[in-house]
């Protein structure tokens, strides 16, 4: 993955006033930071508004559960799917419109421990969650998980960051003081969390709080488009968007009919009920 200053500029509301479809690939190689954890975009997922995108939360309208995604641009929207995750998108559009991105996948930057401890609780680990290590002890699948799957896909992303219902319409924009990330292998420094790249401090986002900070933004001859994952409706719209050939990018799944008591694994597709 690309190497280099992270700028700890934070994002202003006005980066989110727009559709979702056009934050979307801006949102690539941004950094969100929630608490001690810092986490690089790598990939995202756009969601139109009401009555303008099937695969939408929000395409029937305002209601009590995807309410966030009608106020102010620049929030996050935190929600539980199939009874056992929580996915995050960032708001879109001036309030009233009801639009959001959903991100997908990122570097961890800072906090690398933290995230590992997070991604190592018990009940926690995604793909342990769902059975995807069959013939494994779940704790040293959870123990042995690469640096690049700490936050690749929308579930452990979440789980990287701490983000969960409670962080549901949680302000994004940081007007506070500066934020800085300091990155790790200067000269005569060590490197704590990790490999030369990684932030080695992060300060001035307080234990709760969020931000989105300008980052190291993707190149736009690095970024891809194609359709969203996992839908079954507007399954062709290519509002996906990644970092060409990052590792930490999560692998496309075309819809599969399952049964479902929540949510679908995206903005999309919110409960009949």
């Amino acid at each position: 993955m690309g190497r280099g200053e992270l700028s700890s500029a934070p994002l202003p509301r006005s980066f989110f006033d727009r559709p979702s479809h056009e934050v979307a690939p801006d949102l690539l190689g941004r950094v969100l930071v929630h608490g001690p954890v810092a986490v690089r975009l790598t990939e995202v997922e756009a969601y139109g508004g009401p009555g303008e995108d099937p695969a939408a939360h929000t395409y029937r309208g305002k209601t009590p559960r995807n309410a966030v995604m009608f106020g102010p641009p620049g929030h996050l929207y935190v929600y539980f799917t199939y009874g056992m995750h929580f996915c995050t998108n960032l708001v879109c559009l001036p309030e009233g419109h009801g639009s959001a991105v959903l991100l997908r996948a990122g570097e961890v930057v800072a906090g690398l421990d933290v995230a590992r401890a997070r991604r190592s609780a018990p009940g926690r680990d995604p793909a342990v969650a769902r059975g995807s290590a069959p013939g494994r002890d779940a704790a040293a699948a959870r123990r042995s998980a690469p640096e690049r799957d700490l936050a690749r896909g929308p579930a452990r992303l979440a789980v990287a960051l701490g983000l969960a219902r409670e962080h549901n319409g949680l302000d994004a924009v940081w007007e506070g003081p500066a934020a800085a990330l300091r990155p790790l292998g200067l000269p005569g420094e060590a490197a704590p969390d990790g490999p030369a790249g990684h932030a080695a401090t992060l300060t001035g986002v307080p234990h709760g709080s969020a931000a989105v900070l300008e980052g190291r933004p993707a190149h736009p001859g690095e970024i891809r488009s194609g359709p969203r994952t996992g839908i079954s409706t507007a399954k062709d719209t290519p509002w996906r968007f990644w970092i060409d050939g990052d590792p930490t990018v999560s692998p496309y799944r075309a819809h599969v009919p399952r049964r479902r008591s929540t949510a679908a694994t995206s903005v999309g597709e919110a409960p009949s009920s």
